[in-house]
């Protein structure tokens, strides 16, 4: 079987959400014995990923241009002849908005496979047009879809209240991959000007939804001592909101690491007191997910997609009060710094391969 997956920016190491789970999940795909290609953006090609192939795993890059409000429109609906050209069996789209060709992909004839990975159309970057079409992908995914993969049950609730869709929807959740503390080194945290368990980290794009704004402010009113603010990560389109958040982190001495992978996001991980998602938008997040396997302590906002069985009454907060985020972050700095263990068995990545595969299999039956 060939599956074409459309919708996400690419792999590998090419930030995002929906883009970690592209890369821990269709490697396990394609291991199992069907192809997989994954159509990426031309605009996320640089000279570190710049391959045709990555475990297994077939790349091809076809014209995106970097454009905040038309890039993942143009690019979905070239995906969508290129997954016809390439006689795809599945063409997965992931996200709600790249949904909207989804009518476009049955006219081709194409068996559709979409996961949708929460209420994109929620976002505050956006337009009320942006808004409105990637709403419209939502119904569409709903109406057109052959079968959708929601990632929380409460996504699948949303499907089934608003747009009456009752069957072929499997909620299988975004996964985390188990880290290997060991073999961490701690070299870098020198070069950042930071100390273990002297930091609080978030790891997050800046987009208006991840509130680091807010983060930032809340942070300043705390009695943190020697505690730094690190923020790992950086703005796929350098904007207002952007520039206002490093302006902010510089006039209050918060760490800025930008985008990092690998070795160095290790190390942040490994080392923390604390983890903060103050977003107002979320799926499934995967740096959440990421901070419970790395057994850091966690604070994050009061929304839906964070209420993770896992946790306790005490790792939330308002999402929309600064004072309770500044409060909730005293609350948790107070106490003696501890590991935490979480239950993540449910987050496993072979797992979620396995039902996903058998989702594909089941529709070419």
């Amino acid at each position: 079987m060939h599956i074409v997956v459309i919708g996400t920016r690419g792999i590998p190491n090419i930030p995002g959400g929906v883009e970690t789970h592209c890369q821990q999940l269709y490697p396990r795909i394609a291991a199992m014995g069907d192809q997989v290609t994954i159509v990426r953006r031309s605009c996320y090609i640089t000279s570190n990923n710049a391959i045709t192939s990555y475990q297994g795993v077939h790349l091809v890059d076809v014209y995106a241009p970097r454009s905040k409000s038309i890039e993942a429109i143009v690019h979905t609906f070239l995906a969508t002849i290129k997954a016809k050209r390439l006689h795809a069996d599945i063409v997965h789209i992931h996200t709600v908005g790249p949904s909207l060709l989804t009518p476009v992909a049955r006219l081709l004839g194409l068996t559709v496979v979409c996961t949708n990975h929460g209420p994109d159309y929620n976002r505050s970057k956006w337009s009320r047009f942006a808004k409105w079409a990637i709403k419209t992908g939502e119904w569409c995914q709903a109406r057109w879809a052959h079968h959708i993969i929601a990632i929380s049950d409460s996504i699948a609730e949303t499907l089934r209240k608003q747009y009456k869709r009752t069957s072929g929807v499997t909620v299988i959740p975004n996964g985390v991959e188990m880290p290997h503390k060991s073999a961490v080194e701690n070299n870098l945290l020198t070069n950042w000007g930071i100390e273990p368990q002297q930091y609080v980290l978030a790891v997050a794009r800046f987009v208006p939804e991840k509130r680091l704004d807010m983060l930032i402010d809340a942070f300043a009113q705390c009695n943190h001592g020697n505690i730094r603010l690190v923020i790992a990560g950086d703005a796929d389109h350098d904007d207002e909101y952007s520039r206002m958040v490093k302006a902010k982190a510089q006039n209050t001495g918060v760490i800025l690491t930008g985008y990092v992978t690998g070795k160095p996001l290790n190390q942040l991980w490994a080392n923390a007191k604390l983890f903060v998602l103050p977003s107002a938008h979320e799926g499934l997040p995967i740096a959440l997910l990421e901070a419970m396997s790395w057994h850091r302590d966690v604070l994050v906002s009061n929304i839906s997609a964070n209420h993770l069985p896992e946790l306790n009454d005490d790792d939330f907060f308002d999402t929309d009060s600064t004072e309770a985020l500044s409060a909730a972050i005293n609350k948790k700095l107070s106490k003696s710094y501890h590991e935490r263990d979480y239950d993540l068995s449910r987050y496993d990545w072979d797992n979620i391969a396995t039902i996903t595969h058998s989702v594909y299999h089941q529709l070419k039956k």
